[in-house]
Formats: C-alpha cells, structure tokens, sequence
C-alpha cells in the first residue's frame, strides 16, 4: 500500500472540523461505498488500515488528514467519502522529536545508562541492537516490544541491529525465572534461530522507506572462542560482587532452586556480545526489558575496562504487563505468539480484540504509531455516551496485527471475524472456516446422511437444535442460516454446493448459535 485510503463515513450531518486544504482534497475523492470498492477493495470492505471505519462511525479529519473515531449508534451513513494521504504522513509521525522523548512519551522508558550522553549521541544516525534468544520457534507478544521500539529508532534514522542468541540461547537467561531453563539439541536451537530470524526480517522490513536492518547471531563469533581465552579476555574483567548484585541473580540465589554455574555466566555472554558488536560492527546503543538491566550493564562495564572506551549506551524498557501485574503476552492457553505458524493472524486479532479497557489506552502507546493526539481522543470517546464498545480494542488489534502479518494477516482475520459475527452475511471459504474450526463447536456425519437431507433434519442431527419443531420455527422467524445464507423454505435441502472445501458446512441457529459440520 503505497497510498493508503481511509473510507470515511458521514452521518447526516456534515463532517466536522476539516481544515479548507483537506476539505477539497476530500470532496475531490467524493464516491460511494460501491465506487470506492471498485478501487481501494481492501480498504472499503474492511475499513481502512490505521483506523476501523464501522457503520456507526463519525470521523474527524485532524491536520494529518487521519480520521479520529467517535462511535454513535444514531449517526447512520448517508455517504461515504474516500479520503487519500501517503502512508508515510501517518508512520513517520513525531519525527520532530528525538526517540527519548517519544519513547518516554509512550511508556516504553524505563532506564538509561547516560541519558543525556544518549540524547547527545542520537543526534547522529546509530547503530541501537536488541537481543532474542531462540528458546522457541516463535516470540511472543511480550517480545513485540523490542521490535516496536527498534521500529522506532529506525524511523528516525537510525540503525536497527537484530541480535539472535544461537549461543546464549544454549545457556538460557535466568533473568525473571524462577527456575533454570531446560537445554535445547543443537537441531532445535537451528530450526529456532531460523524462524525467529525470518519473523523479526519480515516485520522491519516490511517498510522499505526506512533504514535498513542487520542481523546477527552471536554463535557466529562465540563457537570460535575457547574457555581459556573468554576467561582471559573478558572474564579477568568481569568483578563478582558486581555481578553477585544483579537481582536476577540475588533473587534465585535466595530461591530454593538456586542458580547454577552456567546461568551466573549469561550476564558475561550477553556482556562479550555488546563488547563484540562495539568493536567489531560500530553498535553503540542496546536497548532490553527492564529485566534486562544487569545484562547490558556487564556489557558497557566491559566495553569501558577492556576496550578503555567510552561511548556505549544502554537503555530498558517496562515489561509488557496487564493492569494486574501479569504477563500481557501469556494467555489462558499458552503464549500469544507472533509467528502465524504458531498461531493464525485472526487469533492473534482476537487475542488483543479482548484486551481489558483498563489496558487498552496504554497498549495504543506502547505497541502502535498512532499519534499520541489522536490517542487521546480515543481514550476521550471512550467515556461518551454513545461510545460503541470495543472501539479502542479494534484499533489495537487493527494495527498491532498489520505491523506483525502485514496486509494479508490483517485481511485474513478481518475475513474469519467477519464469518462469525452473529447474523453475518459474509461469503465464506474454506480458508476463514478453517481460521474458525477451533473456536466453535462442530460435530460430524456421514456424508451420505446430510447431502440431499432437509435442513431441519440436518440441525437435529447435529444436534444443534433439540426438534424438528424447534428448527422449523426458526426457520419461519429467520433465525436459520446455512453457510451464513439465510433459510426460508421449511423443505430446503442440503445440497453438495452448500459444501465448502471437502468437508464442511457452517450451520446458524440464532445470531450467535453456530456448528462447524463437517462431513465424514
């Protein structure tokens, strides 16, 4: 999407607050939903790609030409206007700023080694690396946030560096567990590093308009290094009392687990690593989670003893936490994970879809390039009257999906939360039904029983409905869909287009009473 669309709808009354320059340019691309289809299709099925547009929606154009939402049941569309602006005029909002203060600005600060000696060095372009040990196949959503605020150094010139541990992941950071982690095989540890590798390319590259990206593995230059000569080379440099102090280690020397060897060693590794990158590959910034302190401080410490030089910086940032302390990127069932290997673009949609409006507000800052302005209108429109829920929750999803799948992931859950909205019209496939299999529940029947049965004998036999009776009625009062196609005739039959794909067939009784059928 190099020029991006917004569909803006407009109640009955005109739009409001539109400086005179943007207002021609609106009034040029004047259309209808129908026209505006024919051209920008994504964007006027789904709604544009940095705001939700819904039929209850009146929008406000800022000075950015973006459109700020404010739900209202009352305000139907009469019209609907496309409005076009360069995707770079949304992205590279707050470039006036330098990236310490917009990182302060959203949350995402937390500790500097030398902040004004930081903010000094930013105001030339530098190289700022973050590390991801391939403990498993995919990050998680607690990960993302090194990704956005690299994102976020890049956008304002600088030089993002992806570190990803193939060695320090053979040790495991004992940084915020309680007990040691287990060791992966060497062919694990290659398939990981490959993933994670490919995922965190993929996100920063997505935007070629911005610096480009290196990427690293640090077994490339530990598997050469000997025990003695790490000893030698960064070990006699390394004081125990200062590393004893680190509360990563205090904390599991005190636990009943405590600590081996091997884990008291990572802040060394992890320390060698920045050594390595300041001298070798001109990387003078790191950036971590908060947990992360004593780690990248064991690497300016070395950098400042063995290399007797000055200039390298450290800087963390919170964890990503709910409002009641824990993990944002844990759920119920396991890990929110990034890699649609893992788990499909409309999970993770749904994952963020439910976040709590405690935390939504600050998840807009911390994880989206939303400006903060318009942030705040969204937080404001929360407490109105007429404010549509889950509003700021389809933003989050909206956005934070399209920065980690791109267009297509969002497109995707889009198409598989569409096919289950109560009363939906949406034309299925067998892809988004597919998206949806484990969300719902299904039952199965011999193929030969359902094709060219009535439809009250199929929802009996499924048992989504109790009686024949009861399908009937329903059928008479609308209630039954097939495949999300309304049924009008108490003597339609299944027939073997209603199939999709090889093996399945959606079935509705009421507006949020639905069974996957698959055919067997």
């Amino acid at each position: 999407f190099g020029i991006v669309g917004i569909v803006a709808r407009c109640s009955r009354h005109p739009v409001p607050t539109i400086p005179n320059t943007l207002h021609n340019n609106l009034l040029e691309y004047k259309t209808h939903i129908t026209s505006a289809a024919q051209e920008m299709p994504f964007c006027a099925k789904y709604g544009s790609i940095y705001t939700v547009v819904n039929s209850y929606s009146r929008h406000i154009l800022t000075s950015r030409g973006t459109a700020i939402i404010r739900g209202s049941r009352s305000a139907y569309p009469r019209q609907s206007y496309v409005y076009r602006y360069s995707a770079r005029a949304v992205d590279t909002s707050d470039m006036g700023e330098d990236v310490i203060t917009t990182l302060k600005a959203r949350g995402l600060f937390d500790n500097c080694t030398d902040e004004s000696g930081f903010a000094e060095a930013l105001q030339k372009p530098l190289k700022v690396y973050c590390g991801f040990d391939p403990t498993a196949d995919s990050l998680h959503l607690g990960n993302l946030l090194g990704i956005v605020i690299l994102t976020w150094f890049q956008r304002k010139g600088h030089h993002p560096v992806i570190l990803i541990g193939g060695a320090t992941g053979r040790v495991g950071d004992p940084s915020g567990r309680s007990q040691e982690r287990p060791l992966l095989d060497e062919d694990t540890l290659a398939k990981n590093t490959r993933a994670i590798r490919c995922s965190i390319e993929e996100i920063l590259r997505r935007d070629s308009n911005h610096a480009e990206i290196t990427v690293v593995d640090n077994y490339d230059w530990f598997k050469d290094v000997t025990l003695l000569d790490f000893l030698r080379d960064a070990g006699k440099f390394a004081r125990l009392g200062t590393m004893l102090a680190k509360d990563s280690v205090r904390s599991r020397l005190a636990s009943e687990d405590g600590l081996s060897f091997t884990e008291f060693s990572y802040q060394l590794l992890q320390g060698y690593d920045f050594m390595h990158l300041f001298k070798n590959e001109n990387v003078s910034a790191q950036i971590g989670g908060s947990d992360q302190w004593g780690n990248i401080t064991a690497g300016t410490e070395l950098i400042r003893r063995v290399l007797r030089e000055d200039g390298a910086h450290g800087l963390t940032f919170p964890l990503l936490l709910k409002s009641d302390g824990s993990k944002f990127g844990k759920s119920a069932s396991g890990a929110i994970w990034l890699s649609k290997e893992r788990l499909s673009p409309y999970k993770f949609y749904q994952h963020l879809l439910a976040t709590d409006d405690r935390d939504v507000v600050r998840l807009l800052r911390m994880l989206t390039f939303i400006p903060l302005d318009e942030i705040s209108v969204i937080e404001s429109n929360m407490n109105v009257d007429d404010y549509v829920p889950n509003t700021a929750q389809r933003i989050l999803a909206e956005h934070v999906t399209q920065f980690v799948h791109g267009v297509d992931g969002l497109r995707e859950a889009f198409e598989a939360t569409n096919s289950l909205k109560p009363g939906s019209d949406t034309i299925l496939d067998a892809n988004a039904l597919q998206l949806v299999s484990d969300s719902i529940p299904s039952a199965s029947l011999d193929r030969e029983i359902v094709i060219g049965s009535l439809v009250v004998d199929v929802m009996t036999a499924s048992g989504l409905l109790e009686s024949k009776g009861a399908a009937k009625r329903m059928i008479r009062n609308g209630g039954i869909r097939i495949n999300n196609i309304k049924v009008t005739d108490e003597s339609q039959i299944i027939v073997s287009s209603d199939v999709i794909g090889d093996d399945m067939i959606l079935l509705a009784a009421g507006k949020k009473n639905k069974l996957l059928l698959r055919l067997e």
